[in-house]
């Protein structure tokens, strides 16, 4: 129903939007979780601050709305801007709330949250599309999503308010501030793909590629989103023993990739025939950065576990001058990779991807005494079942009729290409696969019975 250009407009308000999210928020929630010596009335005051800071985000959104929107040359982009801006001010209740569920290792409860919040704003932004709102459904239903998120947060968890004093929150106004760089610095990189094609190539170009990311990130968007979501606790809690925190990272990451890596893979494998069968013709110039995002999202998924332990070793700096790194590499890469349109910027990721994370590792992996080779092996089991289905599903592409609907050939590839991964990791991996199917049941327990691991 919508179209590339609503998708477009609505990318450069989120770019800006967001932005401005993670400098109003200052990594406020992060400090409660990760800080286990805060007192009540210390995160009490904190409370206090994510809210003035709410109203400051949602002051700084009008301020700018116009410039912005003249910079991009769209004026509806004003009045949307001041809309989405209002999401400041609302989600500052919840900041310090959701934090403290967090570090209660309520994660089950938080789920069943953001899963409420996700159906409302999507049976919203659907209604109002079908009713031609237009660009405006995408934003009033990420507003009407961040209102329910906040309200379904209050009623599980309240917090009371003080005044905050800077010098009682010394410490942790520190350790914000080295996150807010790191968070602002990876930020601009991972934005500044979206920036630089709707400058320099349009907004239908924008809208294309911007469905692509969205796309590319479906198969693990609420994987690492769980991820991000529970390490944090459960890091906090191995600070200095390094013998379990290299365990459960080894773990994780092995059964992180076993289900990103197939999912990637498996929309790469099928991107034309999906995007044609469920969009369309008019958005075939989303496939090949597709198939391009896609691959890239298996191994940047990986990246999740690197945050946290960066945060609860002690290595935050080094967090920060990595981020820095990040934004000297990847900028010039969209730029020149600007040159071969949406594709190749597509491609810059995976061009500039090893120079920014090879170092990363090997620093925090010599700090706690990870050894590379037991990392890679860690991926193995994955990839290995992934090259099976690769296999399987470009052979099957070859000699499927050619005369079958578009829909046959998505369903036949997609079915055969999950059982011939799963068959793989059964039959070459089943030991591997055992165990971590006894980590998840390990902590899904844990967090009920409030046990840190």
């Amino acid at each position: 129903v919508l179209t590339p250009s609503d998708y477009g407009l609505v990318a450069i308000a989120s770019t800006f939007i967001g932005f401005v999210t993670m400098i109003n928020e200052f990594g406020l929630g992060m400090a409660v979780v990760t800080k286990r010596d805060l007192e009540e009335q210390q995160i009490s005051q904190l409370n206090s601050l994510a809210v003035l800071l709410g109203v400051v985000g949602f002051v700084v959104s009008c301020a700018l709305a116009i410039p912005v929107s003249r910079f991009f040359e769209a004026s509806e982009l004003t009045w949307v801007l001041i809309t989405m801006g209002a999401s400041f001010l609302i989600g500052a209740f919840r900041t310090v709330p959701s934090a403290i569920l967090e570090k209660e290792l309520e994660f089950k409860l938080l789920a069943m949250i953001e899963g409420g919040q996700a159906i409302v704003a999507s049976l919203c932004v659907v209604a109002l599309a079908l009713l031609g709102w237009g660009y405006w459904a995408l934003v009033v239903g990420m507003v009407t999503g961040t209102v329910a998120w906040t309200l379904l947060t209050l009623v599980h968890r309240t917090q009371t308010f003080r005044w905050p004093v800077l010098r009682s929150l010394t410490h942790t106004v520190m350790f914000s501030w080295h996150l807010i760089v790191m968070r602002v610095s990876s930020y601009v990189t991972t934005n500044a793909d979206r920036f630089i094609v709707g400058k320099i190539l349009g907004q239908a170009a924008l809208g294309s590629y911007s469905f692509a990311c969205t796309l590319a990130s479906v198969p693990t968007e609420k994987v690492t989103g769980l991820v991000n979501r529970v390490t944090p606790a459960f890091f906090s809690a191995m600070q200095t023993d390094f013998a379990s925190l290299r365990r459960y990272i080894l773990n994780l990451t092995e059964g992180l990739a076993m289900v990103t890596f197939p999912a990637t893979t498996g929309l790469a494998l099928v991107a034309d025939d999906f995007v044609m069968v469920l969009l369309g013709d008019q958005w075939k110039d989303v496939v090949v950065p597709l198939q391009i995002l896609a691959c890239y999202g298996a191994f940047r998924s990986m990246m999740t576990l690197l945050s946290p332990i960066l945060l609860v070793t002690g290595l935050s700096r080094l967090g920060m001058l990595n981020a820095f790194w990040c934004v000297a590499a990847f900028l010039p890469a969209f730029y020149v990779g600007s040159r071969w349109g949406i594709i190749g910027v597509a491609v810059s990721w995976m061009v500039a991807h090893p120079f920014v994370t090879i170092p990363l590792y090997s620093k925090v992996f010599r700090h706690i005494g990870l050894p590379a080779g037991a990392y890679l092996r860690a991926l193995w089991p994955a990839v290995s079942a992934c090259l099976v289905m690769t296999a399987t599903v470009l052979l099957l592409k070859q000699v499927l009729p050619i005369e079958w609907p578009l829909l046959a050939h998505l369903v036949t590839l997609g079915i055969a290409g999950a059982v011939t991964y799963l068959l793989a990791a059964w039959m070459f991996h089943r030991a591997r696969v055992m165990a971590f199917v006894e980590l998840l049941r390990t902590l899904r327990s844990q967090p009920s019975q409030k046990v840190c691991p």
